[in-house]
């Protein structure tokens, strides 16, 4: 995969958190549908009605806020969150890591939930929409101009089809429309969304947090000398980074700074083959210098 703005590409390697969200969705709404066979649609209303959620019974039911991602109204629901999270889940996850990206997921869906008690309190919310929402507004802020093919024939920047969802949304919302749809829970999950990409996720993980258990890492693979000539290297690269690194460089740096992220999330042993070549070549450019 490619992560320039300009030149992202889609690829079919699932990631493990979207793999594992795919599979979740997918064999609880079959075992529903299974219930609901065996057993007449009753079956099907009383897991919505207790593994949904309602507003009004969310202190008698507080799972609700998380066991209604996993539930659809019917297999188009279904279908049409599980490729967006198809598509736009592992580019997401490989550049933040399995723990970001899950954290964001969810905070998406919570954000639904939240904006559901507030304006549609006595509502029944299913469906992972409001986090699927989240994750299309993450695709479009990390890569804008990425074209997004409509119904597989009309190519649209991720921007522009992102912005046209938000403002459908809006409207629908404070509108009022109707047809079964929680539109105030797709636009908490974006609005949660654009909550924690607009402050980097400070509220949600801690990013001071994160910058020192990733120096911690940096320090543990790459060796270093003394304090003198480290700083005599930080100085020495920044002069050169100012009067202008190669895009090699520039690309190997940003490389050097998703892994790290990703090593603070998800730890060591989540680095893949040609991650942990990366981290080798560095450390042996610098060992060189």
């Amino acid at each position: 995969m490619s992560y320039g703005s300009d030149r992202f590409s889609f690829g079919y390697t699932l990631t493990p958190w979207v793999k594992r969200l795919l599979i979740a969705n997918t064999a609880i709404h079959l075992l529903v549908v299974l219930a609901a066979a065996v057993a007449g649609d009753g079956a099907r209303f009383f897991v919505w009605q207790w593994f949904g959620f309602v507003p009004a019974e969310s202190f008698l039911k507080p799972w609700g806020v998380v066991t209604y991602m996993f539930l659809h109204g019917d297999l188009w629901h279904l279908l049409m969150n599980m490729l967006v999270l198809f598509f736009f889940g592992p580019p997401l996850e490989q550049r933040w890591g399995s723990s970001r990206f899950l954290k964001y997921y969810f905070i998406c869906g919570l954000g639904g939930a939240a904006l559901s008690f507030v304006f549609a309190f006595d509502t029944s919310v299913i469906g992972a929409s409001a986090a699927i929402y989240g994750l299309m507004l993450a695709f479009a802020w990390y890569w804008p101009n990425a074209p997004i093919y409509f119904w597989g024939i009309f190519p649209i920047k991720a921007k522009y089809l992102v912005g046209f969802f938000f403002v459908l949304t809006f409207f629908s919302a404070v509108g009022g429309a109707a047809g079964g749809v929680a539109h105030f829970a797709h636009l908490g999950g974006l609005l949660a969304g654009l909550i924690y990409l607009r402050t980097d996720g400070k509220w949600g993980d801690g990013l001071n947090s994160l910058k020192k258990a990733a120096r911690v890492e940096r320090l543990a693979i790459v060796p270093r000398e003394d304090k003198g000539q480290e700083q005599a290297e930080g100085s020495r690269r920044r002069t050169s980074r100012r009067a202008g690194a190669t895009m090699e460089e520039k690309e190997l740096l940003d490389e050097v700074d998703r892994i790290l992220d990703k090593i603070s999330d998800s730890g060591i042993s989540s680095l893949t083959d040609d991650e942990r070549r990366v981290l080798d070549e560095v450390s042996r450019r610098r060992r060189t210098n």
